[in-house]
């Protein structure tokens, strides 16, 4: 296709050149997801490594520092690239009246039923923008279904430049995913650990241990728990309601509330495709907003992910081949 500061489709990628400005010191990075909604700012990410610093991880809020160049020319506002064409359907369900919210774990059981989706790798073309400039970048999914186990692995590559990737693993069940341990890496690597015998998540970076509720997911893992949960009952996730799901990355843990929106036409690389659109939106301040496009015909993978920062920076993830 493609995540309170900390490092999800997802959720998605890294943001654009930086020119050298002589001899000026390097530009302020933020910090990100998504692709998430309740909790305490976590900690800044590490340093970045020297001439490349880290891909943003699609799945931060706010994103990590930006890849920097040192001598690519800026572009014009007006070669930024285009969003893909979005055309509601005509025969999108009704939407119900009383915005129901449907909760997949937490303090709210029982938990919902899902059936993640068939092994398939994913390819995808990534355009973005970042203190006014554009790039462009690719990126793909690897999800492996193994019946009562399950690996996912995501990397944004931008060419000459380096890559970041996202991992998770852990086990399958009656209701979905059941992370136990996720992955952030570019020159370094962080992880989060979930402890089911103790009810808790630890983290690499010694930040202190989140509460494992039930249901939890990480910032990658959340978007085939999404899949899986839109396979078992489509009819139960129409236009207007919500799912609320807790989310962890490597810094800390968090509930996303994802928005149903309705059916929608995209415009993709890989061709046109039906598809789910749900939509995180911010909560506090630095959150990033997460659009996730999930297309029935294909097990309900995500065939786009696009993440909108509170500083207008974006990354848009479209799927560029079919599986």
């Amino acid at each position: 296709m493609l995540g309170q500061p900390e490092p999800t489709l997802a959720q998605a990628a890294p943001p654009p050149p930086t020119p050298r400005l002589p001899p000026a010191s390097k530009a302020r990075a933020p910090e990100a997801t998504s692709i998430a909604a309740a909790a305490n700012p976590e900690p800044a990410p590490e340093a970045a490594t020297p001439n490349i610093e880290s891909p943003a991880s699609t799945f931060e809020d706010p994103p990590n520092a930006p890849i920097e160049v040192r001598d690519p020319a800026p572009q014009a506002a007006s070669e930024a690239p285009q969003t893909a064409a979005i055309e509601t359907v005509a025969t999108e369900t009704p939407a119900p009246q009383d915005g129901t919210s449907l909760s997949t774990g937490g303090t709210n059981p029982p938990p919902e039923p899902a059936q993640p989706p068939a092994s398939a790798q994913l390819r995808y073309s990534v355009e973005g923008q970042s203190k006014g400039l554009t790039y462009s970048a690719t990126g793909s999914l690897d999800w492996r279904n193994e019946g009562s186990a399950y690996s996912a692995s995501l990397e944004i590559r931008v060419f000459l430049l380096g890559s970041r990737t996202q991992t998770s693993q852990g086990q399958l069940s009656a209701t979905g995913l059941q992370p136990e341990r996720f992955a952030d890496k570019s020159r370094s690597e962080r992880a989060a650990h979930f402890d089911r015998a103790k009810n808790r998540i630890r983290f690499s970076n010694n930040t202190p241990d989140a509460e494992l509720l039930p249901g939890a997911q990480d910032r990658l893992s959340v978007f085939l728990q999404l899949a899986g949960l839109l396979n078992a009952r489509p009819e139960a996730y129409t236009s207007g309601q919500s799912i609320d799901i807790p989310v962890a990355g490597t810094s800390g843990s968090e509930t996303w509330r994802f928005q149903v929106q309705e059916l929608a036409s995209l415009d993709l690389p890989a061709g046109s495709l039906i598809a789910r659109h749900l939509v995180r939106e911010p909560r506090e301040p630095r959150d990033t907003r997460v659009d996730i496009w999930l297309a029935p015909s294909l097990g309900h993978l995500p065939v786009r992910i696009r993440l909108t920062q509170d500083n207008g920076d974006v990354v848009d993830q479209r799927l560029s081949a079919l599986p």
